[in-house]
């Protein structure tokens, strides 16, 4: 088992060697603003039974959360998605079943909308996206609270009060993304916090290796453009009595649009919704340019939408009507997706949607009052029928979408760089794209009075308080329409009856 606590300051931040304290396998120091990412390494044999017996036929499993309140992410640390609970899954062999797997990830993490793979996760094909998960899942979930007992229960005695601490500590992390795959063969939870001041403080543990680094982003002269650089102090507990000095460079993935956005429903909503994004910027970033031809950079929005709103792709196949929103095309949408069926007998969690954004031209851009270039674009998307609910009305929670600029490589055998240390992938979006793809996010922030990255939806239902004068109504109205066909009917039988009559009388005469 092993341990990778992190330290990620921004460019110019740094911490001297002699504030420093390490006695043995403990280190301090002062608080430091940076991002702290936590990584522990499991070996198979190490892991519950439980979790054996769920990886023993996986391929690759890997589970994201991410927390539904803003959060700012520094370089290297910048890889987006929506907010929520997301799976992605690669069973080893294509007809095993796994009937334990949404049982086992509902006693982690609490109650999940999941009965099986095969009835309610959604499936990329593997022909076009060979290095893309092959199912998936999502479900909003706002807190890491039902994880933390499990793992307070699984991995602390009861008198640690150190372990049962720092577990509890992840009901501030802004995400947690748990991996596994047959290659490395080892599980690996990484937890990240927020960009904010924190201390320096760790201790090492028996049979645990422990390393801590305290880093920032870096500029040596020898940076090559699609490279970043980290430099600062890197320290294993037990091991080394002084903190090393460190320097490297890495290929990293994900970067930082400078740019943000903002998403919400316009008003009314009724039951065909517009999401609307609002960017600070329609421009690419700046090293994106420098580093991509224009042609090879592109603008997008990547949706995780529950199971009671949908986007329609046919609608979305309209270029004209794409272009009215400041779209351009519908790169990819879960397949199938039922446009008719209410939200209560389908048993797939809800769908994902890629679509390209159409930034305005030059001559199109409209600056505000403080000088900023603010664009819109709008993403119409349709409710589903749901279940009746006391007072009429239920809420549909729809997260804020991962708004990102993609510059895929200019050649298609180009050599795809190793993945730095601290690359985040398996993202639901990332398989979407070639191999090689650079990612630059643009931050999302939320509106006024909304402090969750997440828009509510009111969609009417069937009151049921009010069930009982429908079901009145309803039968009233069928008796009266039945008796009414009933009354046409007779009276057809009728004048059928009298036109045979007068038949038979100009007969005898």
């Amino acid at each position: 088992m092993r341990e990778r606590i992190t330290y990620v300051q921004k460019l110019g931040d740094s911490l001297e060697p002699s504030a420093i304290t390490i006695d043995g396998g403990k280190i301090s120091g002062p608080e430091v603003h940076a991002v702290r990412e936590d990584r522990l390494t499991i070996a198979l044999d190490e892991l519950p039974s439980e979790l054996r017996a769920l990886l023993k036929d996986a391929q690759e499993l890997h589970i994201r959360w991410v927390s539904t309140t803003p959060y700012e992410a520094i370089s290297p640390l910048l890889a987006r998605l929506p907010p929520g609970f997301h799976v992605f899954f690669t069973p080893r062999r294509e007809e095993a079943v796994f009937t334990s797997l949404c049982a086992t990830l509902a006693k982690i993490f609490g109650d999940l909308s999941c009965s099986t793979p095969a009835e309610s996760f959604t499936s990329l094909p593997q022909d076009r996206f060979p290095h893309a998960p092959a199912l998936q899942y999502f479900q909003q979930l706002d807190s890491l609270s039902h994880f933390i007992h499990y793992a307070q229960d699984q991995l602390c005695r009861a008198t640690d009060a150190a372990c049962l601490a720092r577990l509890g500590s992840l009901s501030k992390a802004s995400s947690l993304d748990i991996d596994y795959d047959t290659t490395s063969r080892v599980l690996r939870a990484t937890a990240t916090w927020p960009y904010q001041r924190q201390p320096v403080e760790a201790t090492s543990r028996p049979q645990l290796r422990t390393e801590v680094g305290i880093l920032s982003t870096d500029k040596p002269q020898t940076l090559e453009p699609h490279e970043i650089g980290i430099s600062g102090l890197l320290t294993v507990l037990g091991q080394d009595a002084n903190p090393s000095p460190t320097m490297f460079t890495f290929v990293s993935r994900h970067r930082d649009a400078e740019s943000s956005f903002s998403a919400r429903f316009l008003r009314p909503t009724g039951f065909h919704p517009t999401l609307q994004l609002r960017l600070t910027s329609p421009d690419p970033p700046p090293s994106a340019s420098a580093a991509f031809s224009p042609d090879h950079c592109s603008l997008h929005a990547y949706l995780t939408l529950p199971r009671p709103i949908f986007a329609d792709k046919y609608q979305l196949a309209d270029p004209i009507f794409l272009a009215s929103k400041n779209l351009s095309a519908l790169r990819y949408t879960t397949q199938p997706v039922d446009l008719e069926a209410p939200a209560y007998v389908l048993p797939q969690w809800g769908s994902a949607v890629l679509l390209d954004l159409s930034p305005p031209r030059a001559a199109e851009k409209t600056e505000t009052e403080d000088g900023r270039a603010d664009w819109t674009a709008e993403i119409p998307l349709h409710l589903r029928y749901l279940p009746p609910a006391q007072g009429g009305y239920e809420s549909v929670h729809v997260p804020y979408p991962a708004v990102f600029w993609a510059c895929e490589p200019e050649q298609e055998d180009e050599e795809v760089q190793p993945p730095g240390p601290f690359e985040r992938s398996k993202l639901g979006y990332d398989g979407l794209f070639a191999e090689g793809t650079v990612f630059w996010h643009v931050e999302p922030r939320s509106v006024e009075g909304n402090q969750r990255l997440v828009n509510d939806v009111g969609v009417p239902v069937l009151d049921l308080e009010r069930a009982g004068w429908v079901n009145v109504g309803t039968a009233v109205a069928v008796a009266v329409g039945f008796a009414w066909v009933v009354w046409k009917l007779v009276g057809v039988w009728r004048g059928e009856a009298e036109k045979k009559g007068t038949q038979g009388e100009k007969k005898r005469q």
